[in-house]
């Protein structure tokens, strides 16, 4: 029995070096088939929080559009009980949303291509040519995204004044190119870089011209650029209300459909006929929807190009 413990300590001073303490084991991990588990959880529970807060008001919108003024009243969270199509034709006839609707849909032909080809035929010029100043002009449009515009809108205002552009078409549509072409150059910038150079050089070799590389070559190479900012102007021109409400303000007849969901909804707040102010929403919401489903692998094709050369 002796020489067998005696044998058993001599092992264990083989297998341990003198002067050597044994290393501590480690302590025991959670797997990680547990820790991906909890962070999925909590991914999806942050996503559907996210789609509840952005769809729960489109939802009931559009939910109360359908609905009697005196069932929006008594509950105003609830589900139609009978479909209610006047709303839509009250808001449409009655409170002049059409009128308003063509209005905004006239000025956006306008402005939202003029902000397109500016915009865009800045943007190639900074990124594909040096010339003394590149680097200030660029700057300059990004500065020109900091700038609130309501710091600007009483010079503005005088400036339009003076060249008799107040209470016109044609005038609202300068503004809004001048409000959204410091974001369009700055976009439109970054992506023209993108694109390989070689083209513009051998087109260059073969004897075209600046524009017509620019308008047959570069500008189709942009198309995903293009459209991603075009939905992203066409948001910010079809909502734009502050503008409109300083440099439009006199003649009735030529409001857009925010000035005159502003209109019908005070006025319907008084007369009660909320059925018809969430119709007048819903036909304001109901194009940038359907701009936005029919462009939206478009749009994010476009905000990841070049992400990965």
């Amino acid at each position: 029995m002796t020489s067998t413990t005696e044998r058993a300590e001599e092992d264990d001073e083989a297998v341990t070096p003198v002067g050597r303490t044994p290393e501590p084991q480690a302590p025991a991990r959670t797997p990680k088939r547990t820790q991906g588990g909890v962070l999925n959880v909590f991914s999806i529970g942050i996503l559907i929080l996210w789609v509840v807060m952005a769809a729960g008001p489109l939802i009931w919108v559009m939910v109360n559009s359908l609905r009697d003024s005196a069932d929006i009243t008594g509950t105003p969270f609830g589900w139609p009980t009978s479909l209610s199509f006047e709303n839509f034709t009250n808001a449409w006839s009655d409170a002049n949303i059409g009128k308003y609707t063509l209005n905004s849909v006239i000025i956006l032909c306008g402005s939202l291509p003029g902000t397109m080809l500016l915009g865009s035929m800045a943007a190639y010029v900074i990124a594909r040519f040096s010339f003394r100043g590149n680097r200030f002009v660029y700057l300059l449009f990004a500065g020109g995204m900091m700038f609130p515009i309501i710091l600007a809108v009483v010079p503005l205002f005088f400036v339009m004044d003076n060249f008799s552009l107040l209470d016109t078409r044609h005038g609202l549509m300068l503004a809004y190119i001048a409000y959204s072409l410091p974001f369009t150059t700055f976009f439109m910038t970054s992506f023209f870089r993108t694109l390989p150079g070689s083209v513009a050089e051998a087109a260059t070799i073969d004897g075209a011209s600046h524009m017509r590389t620019f308008f047959q070559i570069m500008l189709p190479m942009a198309k995903p650029g293009l459209i991603s900012i075009g939905i992203f102007n066409f948001l910010g021109q079809w909502n734009q209300y502050f503008l409109p409400l300083a440099l439009n303000s006199t003649e009735k007849d030529k409001a857009l459909l925010t000035q005159g969901l502003a209109e019908l909804s005070v006025n319907q707040g008084y007369e009660g006929d909320w059925g018809a102010l969430f119709a007048g929403l819903s036909i304001a919401m109901i194009p940038i929807l359907i701009v936005y489903m029919i462009f939206q692998r478009q749009v994010q094709e476009g905000l990841t190009a070049g992400a990965v050369k």
